[in-house]
């Protein structure tokens, strides 16, 4: 006997065809027999009364087809979770971890709107909307938003138009340590099979403080020691020296050796000559200095094998030497986002 294309069927005959070959078998009828009779396969009416058995009736039921629907979004809806999702973090809502995803911004809307979206719903949303998954900007929560907009608005404009005034170089200036076996960078490979870097064991690093300008000048100094006021007044002598021409504006964080007594001190008998001026604390992305960090770690060190400390120390130095040879990319570490306001 041919069997029924049940697509073809109405779905509620669908049903009624499960509940009486179901009730058929029970009542004493094979199964192969009840197959032959309603016209589907031995296979289903097997099936069908196995569930039958494991569930009841509720089983045989026929179930909602097409993808379920848990309501939409109205335009004022989306405005509201658009402006909560970019302008509030998720425990500031009181939700689960302090990352938006796809899952998180599908309970925020099931709490505020008794909406269940499913989360590729919601990605589909975010899409829409705009919204794209990002790396965050990790900020410390002593940052002082008060104080960053001073040094935007009012104290680097000043520091700008007193060296101006003045003839003087305005420098930006950080430092850091580097290791061995810092790795960064990626690599090509069979999928599934990561590829093996082979690098000394060992674990050396060395220093470096550098200082630059946006006209694309730098000053660097790579040491072995640790960093200390000594080592920074060296520094600044040499910036000194470099510059006796000119004075020197120093933009640096509030490190404890930049602000010492026997740093302050060496200033104070300088005449001028070279002034220190602190960044608001916790504000690490508004110095430039920090993207010529990153491109040393990236290019300097991730792409080099040192085996020994000179090697390392060495390698640096030639990175930051040839980026004295190119003031242009110097420059560029001014076009950042956060950093834009020192380009002039």
């Amino acid at each position: 006997m041919t069997h029924k294309d049940a697509r073809k069927i109405p779905r509620q005959a669908q049903e009624a065809i499960r509940f009486k070959a179901v009730k058929a078998v029970l009542d004493g009828m094979s199964q192969t027999e009840a197959a032959r009779l309603f016209g589907v396969t031995r296979t289903s009416v097997c099936l069908w009364v196995k569930a039958y058995r494991a569930q009841g009736e509720q089983a045989l039921e026929t179930k909602p087809h097409g993808r379920p629907r848990g309501g939409r979004l109205s335009s004022d809806q989306a405005r509201q979770i658009v402006k909560s999702v970019t302008g509030r973090h998720p425990d500031q809502l009181r939700l689960p971890g302090f990352l938006w995803t796809r899952d998180t911004v599908a309970g925020l809307i099931e709490r505020r709107f008794g909406l269940q979206l499913s989360r590729w719903t919601v990605g589909r949303y975010l899409k829409t909307w705009g919204l794209t998954p990002q790396k965050p900007i990790r900020r410390a929560f002593e940052r002082n938003p008060a104080q960053v907009r001073y040094w935007l608005q009012a104290k680097y404009p000043a520091i700008r138009r007193q060296a101006k005034e003045e003839g003087a170089k305005v420098y930006w200036g950080d430092e850091m340590g580097l290791r061995s076996d810092h790795a960064v960078g990626r690599t090509w490979g069979m999928k599934g099979q990561t590829p093996v870097v082979r690098r000394t064991g060992k674990r050396f690093g060395c220093n470096m403080i550098s200082a630059i300008t946006n006209q694309g000048e730098l000053n660097f100094m790579v040491f072995a020691k640790r960093f200390s006021a000594p080592v920074f007044i060296e520094f600044l002598s040499r910036m000194a020296r470099q510059n006796k021409d000119n004075g020197v504006f120093l933009i640096v964080d509030r490190h404890r050796v930049h602000t010492s007594r026997k740093v302050e001190d060496w200033i104070s008998e300088q005449k001028g000559r070279i002034r220190l001026f602190y960044l608001p604390a916790y504000s690490p992305e508004l110095n430039p200095d920090e993207l010529l960090n990153q491109d040393v770690k990236g290019n300097a060190l991730g792409r080099t094998k040192p085996s020994t400390r000179d090697d390392l120390v060495k390698a640096v130095r030639s990175y930051l030497r040839s980026r004295q040879r190119r003031p242009k990319v110097v420059r560029n570490f001014f076009q950042g986002r956060h950093v834009l306001y020192a380009a002039a």
